[in-house]
């Protein structure tokens, strides 16, 4: 055996062990989850609202943050101002922020006393314990995936592209939708789906703005921490599959989305 193929053994190994720490805990939940309890959870009614709660929340959140976030991303990406690497900074701080901290952070905003809280209580609307409460609290600690993904997929668009489109004539707003969009969608959806995906795993973050109604991170912890293991963990495996397959259809059409793009006839047909 060479020392390359003694090198190949090693990372296979390495890497099994990573696939494997990451895989055992979710294969024993499965496991350790009866099928009573787990069809008993399937019905119940309070399970349902949970998981729908907190599937279209965090969509909703990141569809409407992504409106401001993509051309952020694309301005990261194409335009030098001054304290640029300050602001990309800024982006990144909600990832490294305990979830405990950021929820406190947000609740001094979002109270009646905080600024946004005082401006929407003019309309009579209490963001805490409230579904759009809860939506900015998963947009601020996921945001920063969607803005980090779509910067890079604008930065690997060839600016020669947009130079010859802008001397063409074209205007930044036509050169922005028709060249570095179209080019930098496979980014930005991918920015999109882990932002929806980390927003609907939230709890530090949305247990303190919001306990109630109560998203399913939330009826997970508090089913455990009042009646135990058992019966939290058909909850669990009820949401990871619902939440599995939703992210599942998201990816297949943004690869449809993709192949409509790259496949002019298909459009045609």
């Amino acid at each position: 055996m060479n020392r390359n193929s003694i090198f190949t053994l090693i990372v296979m190994i390495l890497s099994s062990l990573v696939l494997l720490f990451i895989l055992a805990p979710l294969v024993g939940m499965f496991i350790h989850t009866g099928g009573a309890q787990f069809l008993e959870t399937v019905k119940d009614k309070e399970v349902h609202q949970s998981i729908w709660l907190t599937l279209w929340v965090s969509f909703t959140a990141t569809f409407i943050f992504s409106i401001g976030a993509v051309p952020f991303a694309w301005l990261l990406a194409r335009k030098k101002f001054p304290f640029k690497n300050v602001v990309q900074g800024i982006i990144d701080l909600p990832i490294v922020l305990p979830h405990t901290a950021a929820g406190i952070a947000l609740l001094g905003f979002l109270s009646r006393d905080g600024f946004l809280g005082k401006t929407a209580s003019l309309i009579g609307l209490n963001l805490v314990n409230h579904p759009s409460g809860i939506a900015l609290a998963m947009a601020f600690v996921s945001l920063p995936f969607l803005i980090n993904a779509a910067r890079d997929g604008f930065a690997a668009v060839p600016e020669r592209l947009e130079k010859a489109a802008l001397n063409l004539g074209a205007s930044n707003t036509k050169v922005f939708f028709t060249i570095s969009l179209p080019l930098a969608w496979r980014s930005i959806i991918t920015g999109f789906v882990m932002m929806f995906a980390r927003g609907m795993s939230e709890f530090g973050a949305v247990v303190i703005i919001a306990y109630h109604p109560m998203i399913a991170p939330v009826l997970i912890y508090e089913r455990f921490s009042s009646y135990g293991l058992n019966y939290a963990r058909p909850a669990s495996v009820f949401f990871i599959l619902v939440a599995l397959l939703f992210l599942i259809a998201l990816r297949l059409l943004s690869l449809k989305r993709k192949e409509k793009y790259n496949n002019p006839n298909a459009q045609a047909d």
